[in-house]
């Protein structure tokens, strides 16, 4: 397929090098004009959409996609589909949607899980929301991108399943931190702590594949000093995406509002930027009860 692929950061530049690899025809666009060996440049996000079949974008928000898909959508030739995997609001995905369509194009919300590791391996995981005609052409760059790819309805549904897992992410990550640290001053070693608690019923994925304690359970960021696998900001960002969806729908989410609270504080008045969101462990370590 001829491919545009817009947003060549962290995550968008291992992506389009593995569609490269597997024989597409890439060009790329980066606002910060970097674009990666063997991939050709375009002149602009409209340059690198005429004439392509997909055109993929990974952009930082949902109002920065509004702006490249209004230049990129009159660009784009009729039948083509538009694929972003950025993670942003919902009304944001809804209201893309809606333009290409009346434009006669496909459209997905294609948000990922994996995080720049994933991108890099191949090994993301794709939630899609969008027509079935327009998933189906983008399938096949899916399973080059990524293990999975699952259809999780109309426009918008990606976004929703995404925002949705991340908060359950936020809240059990927090939870996760909050009993190691209550282990520590109850005098409970956090190995012994781990071996019970990833075999009993307090089991998560925070606690068995990612655990914030290091020298504890597989690698991991704690494992290296915090260096972000997935940054507390990037956190913070899709916990506030969920609350502003919470808001939007009357959904009570009280969990998903306090560990925003809890990442907002750890962000922007501590020292969380920059760091992994599990680094919630020593912050919450070095507290007492009343802070």
């Amino acid at each position: 397929m001829r491919i545009g692929f817009i947003g060549l950061g962290n995550m968008g530049a291992p992506m389009a090098l593995n569609l490269l690899r597997a024989g597409h025809d890439v060009r790329g666009f980066d606002v910060s004009g970097t674009v990666p060996e063997g991939i050709a440049a375009g002149a602009s996000a409209a340059d690198v959409a005429r004439g392509a079949d997909v055109v993929i974008t990974m952009l930082p928000n949902g109002q920065i996609l509004r702006t490249v898909a209004a230049e990129v959508i009159p660009a784009m030739r009729p039948g083509a589909v538009l694929c972003d995997c950025s993670t942003v609001d919902v009304d944001s995905a809804r209201a893309v949607a809606a333009d290409a369509a009346a434009a006669r194009l496909g459209a997905l919300d294609a948000p990922v899980s994996g995080g720049i590791g994933g991108a890099a391996a191949g090994t993301l995981t794709f939630m899609v929301g969008g027509p079935d005609d327009a998933f189906e052409t983008v399938r096949p760059l899916f399973e080059l991108m990524g293990q999975k790819a699952v259809h999780c309805g109309a426009a918008g549904a990606g976004q929703a399943a995404k925002i949705c897992n991340n908060m359950i992410l936020g809240a059990t990550m927090i939870a996760t931190c909050e009993a190691f640290a209550l282990a520590d001053k109850l005098g409970l070693d956090r190995a012994r702590m781990f071996d019970v608690v990833s075999t009993s019923s307090g089991y998560s994925w925070s606690m068995n594949a990612y655990c914030p304690a290091p020298g504890v359970g597989p690698t991991s960021p704690a494992d290296n000093g915090y260096k972000p696998g997935f940054a507390a900001e990037l956190m913070l960002k899709d916990l506030r995406l969920s609350q502003q969806a919470a808001e939007a729908v009357d959904a009570d989410t009280p969990m998903g509002q306090l560990a925003t609270q809890l990442y907002t504080q750890f962000v922007e008045s501590e020292d969380g930027r920059g760091r992994d969101f599990s680094a919630m462990l020593p912050r919450l370590a070095a507290r007492g009860r009343h802070g």
